[in-house]
């Protein structure tokens, strides 16, 4: 039988399952900001859209650098 290749070697599947609920919590945050940034797109136009998902990702960029 086949591995498939994302995540079977690295055992990243086995700790996204040991975490289940950081799991659910992040794939409901996820699912959650798709929506509503397809909601927003037709509230708004790409010009305002666009920046503010630029620095949503670049703050959490940031945090994540600074996290220890």
């Amino acid at each position: 039988m086949r591995r498939q290749a994302t995540g079977s070697r690295d055992g990243s599947i086995a700790v996204l399952s040991a975490n289940l609920r950081f799991t659910e919590i992040t794939a409901a945050g996820s699912i959650g900001g798709a929506v509503l940034g397809g909601l927003l797109r037709g509230v708004f136009p790409d010009l305002v859209l666009i920046p503010m998902l630029a620095v949503i990702l670049l703050v959490s960029a940031v945090e994540l650098a600074r996290h220890d």
